[in-house]
């Protein structure tokens, strides 16, 4: 059975009408039960601990960190990173970073995980950026390779916008290999580089994008050789998010999702999933689009696992 990585704190009091929806998280998990992908007894759903200030300094500066932790930062800082300071943001923020890991452990052991939150991609060494305080996928690889639990990752993000974040903090990495394919005319407006950078024209659609990650994927495995894949399956491409710019529909996403993990499970490559972005005032019709990638893992671990 697909396991599930997943903490009750993830969705925090939050207020309703802002721009990022903290209830997804729970939402998702409840999409989730309803489906089926969750056992009875709960066994398939793993909960993360919370990371140290510690443990994220692999990844973060000790200063920025004790900053979140005590809302000790300027104003103008927090403004960009665009969310309202709590002790229940804050819980979360700390928690969710293992999560990643842990669904990156589960992957190596069983092929397969999801993580039902992830993908904080904008959050750099000494600040935070786009709704993302610490970056999960930074931490998660640094921390595995540091461990010598893996020799090489791919960190492949299909988030609508690029995985600033992570390639500035991993640039340095050869152990590393990061890949961002994104809408080029959209958020963050001053890119990092990563190891590889894919920009799509703005309203892009179904098959040209199902062709230009397929393509990116196929060569990255044949020349990377990674023992992981890190993949941010964000659903902010699709069509109507209030901040994509691309024209994917919902089974474009699924049909990206699908090709990804079944292309990795093929090779024998692990992988593991995080959320990523996705914005709609509809907070269910949310839900149910991240909904999509765990999903299609929930059918192919039945035909691979």
């Amino acid at each position: 059975m697909l396991k599930l990585i997943y903490h009750p704190n993830y969705s925090c009091d939050f207020p309703e009408n802002h721009r990022f929806v903290m209830s997804k998280f729970v939402r998702l998990y409840e999409v989730a039960t309803r489906e089926g992908w969750v056992l009875a007894d709960g066994s398939n759903v793993l909960q993360p601990q919370a990371a140290s200030l510690e443990d994220l300094s692999i990844v973060h500066d000790a200063t920025y960190l004790n900053g979140l932790v005590g809302n000790d930062i300027d104003p103008k800082a927090w403004r960009r990173i665009g969310l309202p300071w709590s002790q229940g943001l804050v819980d979360r923020t700390l928690t969710a970073p293992n999560g990643t890991l842990l669904a990156a452990r589960t992957a190596l052991q069983e092929g397969l995980a999801c993580h039902l939150a992830g993908g904080t991609h904008h959050a750099h060494r000494d600040f935070g950026s786009g709704f993302c305080m610490i970056n999960d996928l930074a931490y998660a690889a640094k921390t595995l390779v540091a461990n010598n639990e893996v020799q090489r990752i791919l960190i492949f993000d299909c988030d609508v916008h690029q995985g600033d974040g992570t390639a500035a903090i991993l640039e340095n990495d050869a152990d590393i290999f990061t890949c961002s394919i994104h809408c080029e005319k959209n958020f963050p407006f001053r890119k990092s580089q990563s190891d590889l950078d894919v920009g799509l024209d703005l309203y892009l659609q179904d098959k040209e994008y199902i062709d230009v990650v397929m393509s990116t994927l196929q060569d990255l495995l044949e020349t990377v050789k990674p023992d992981l894949v890190l993949y941010d399956a964000g659903v902010d491409v699709w069509q109507h998010d209030d901040l994509g710019k691309l024209d994917i529909t919902w089974q474009g996403i699924h049909d990206r999702d699908e090709h990804v993990i079944k292309t990795c499970l093929l090779k024998h490559i692990p992988i593991m999933t995080v959320i990523g972005g996705g914005y709609d005032k509809d907070h269910q019709r949310l839900a149910e689009r991240h909904s999509i990638v765990v999903d299609v893992a929930h059918q192919l671990a039945g035909q691979f696992l």
